[in-house]
């Protein structure tokens, strides 16, 4: 109860600074009732959604755009605070001197500047405009990222060879079939020799995923679809009625996915030959830095694995890479994983700035990195959790082709 007071009187600022900055710019009243109507309404829905229709932490679509739209509207109210309170501050400051210095027997305060507002509200315009763009169209923004890595080791056989990597589906969060089936086809178009899939297929059930199994199923790829456990696929985010329960929904997610065509690396390895070569596909369960489900087991996952093999690990969380991966005996060529999403959010352009706020929780968060002759590369996710949209941070599918020699050869 107390959290939810602290909200609301929090809320009631960021929104008295906002309606300040309309009342200022305009008289309409009608404007004025229009906005306090929609903070009303965003609040309300907030709150009836994330305690009436509560269950667990399980963002379903009308929790997620519940969330959307008051972070959408504490963003605008948040821009706009700074200014206003800084030109009270001058405000009161002028009104002090005037009562103090000119001995005016009555205290007042200067009326607010109405360009102050008009700047405010340009400015707050900004997030609020980003935040309902990636609602509407950024979170099914696909985009096709290609990648050309060199090994040295790698089997001749393969030389050329093409990975489709997908992460992050969350199914439990779609409301479009149609944009969903757009990105689907887009995978396939790539024709790859094989999709690697590399975790946190539903936000919490298996049951979220029922609805869009025939369309995944439909990911088809020569030498096969490969994919592991995110920490979302456990189900630990959901207060079960029993142990029996928790493990069945689990049980039913590896199942759906192996009717679907996937093969399912629960710690366990996989080979791909061609013309009497090689390489080997390493797939760990979910293993994360801090309080996230540490069931991976590399060496477990390895066992049938040769030194000498040229190795491709999915592992969903880029933080097993940096604890325990690169320090490992074998040297793991190259390591798929998600997880982050690039928090949906920031801003990329190619050759001059790679930024979101999601670098101070991961030191790998998106995109190819390479440590000790070794590369990753986090997959910014097909989906999108808890903000139901993406801001300059988009929608991926990652091709990556291997080639045998140096990259200047």
């Amino acid at each position: 109860m107390l959290r939810w007071v602290i909200f609301i009187l929090f809320y009631l600022f960021i929104s008295f600074y906002g309606f300040q900055a309309i009342k200022t710019i305009t008289k309409n009243v009608w404007l004025h009732y229009l906005f306090i109507a929609v903070g009303l309404i965003i609040a309300g829905n907030f709150i009836i959604q994330f305690t009436v229709y509560s269950e667990g932490r399980v963002l379903n679509p009308a929790k997620s755009y519940a969330f959307g739209f008051l972070l959408a509207f504490m963003s605008f109210g948040l821009v706009i605070i700074p200014i206003l309170l800084g030109e009270d501050i001058i405000r009161f400051i002028l009104g002090l001197y005037d009562k103090l210095v000119t001995k005016n027997e009555a205290f007042y305060l200067p009326s607010r500047r109405k360009f102050i507002s008009q700047i405010a509200l340009g400015l707050a315009a900004i997030p609020l405009a980003s935040l309902l763009y990636g609602m509407y169209r950024g979170k099914y923004r696909f985009r096709v990222l290609n990648y050309t890595l060199h090994f040295e080791d790698l089997p001749e056989a393969f030389d050329g060879y093409k990975i489709t990597q997908i992460s992050d589906i969350h199914s439990g969060s779609f409301d479009n079939r149609e944009k969903i089936e757009y990105g689907v086809n887009l995978i396939n178009e790539q024709q790859s020799d094989a999709i690697l899939f590399t975790g946190d297929m539903v936000n919490n059930k298996s049951t979220e995923m029922e609805p869009w199994k025939a369309l995944f199923g439909t990911l088809k790829a020569k030498d096969g679809v490969f994919s592991v456990l995110g920490n979302h696929d456990y189900g630990d985010y959901v207060s079960w009625p029993s142990r029996e329960d928790k493990t069945k929904n689990l049980e039913n997610l590896v199942s759906l996915q192996k009717e679907m065509g996937y093969d399912v690396l629960l710690n366990e390895s996989r080979f791909i030959e061609k013309n009497g070569q090689r390489i080997a596909i390493v797939g760990v369960e979910n293993w994360g830095k801090g309080g996230f489900k540490k069931a991976g087991d590399l060496k477990k996952a390895a066992q049938d694995v040769n030194a000498t093999d040229f190795k491709i690990l999915m592992s969903h969380d880029p933080s097993h890479w940096e604890e325990e991966v690169i320090k490992d005996d074998y040297h793991y060529h190259l390591t798929l994983s998600g997880h982050t999403h690039g928090m949906q959010f920031g801003i990329e352009i190619p050759g001059w700035i790679k930024w979101s706020p999601v670098k101070w929780r991961y030191k790998y968060w998106a995109g190819i990195y390479k440590e000790m002759g070794q590369y990753i590369n986090v997959n910014r996710g097909f989906g999108y959790l808890g903000y139901p949209g993406r801001v300059g941070i988009w929608p991926e599918i990652t091709v990556i082709e291997l080639k045998k020699g140096t990259a200047t050869s």
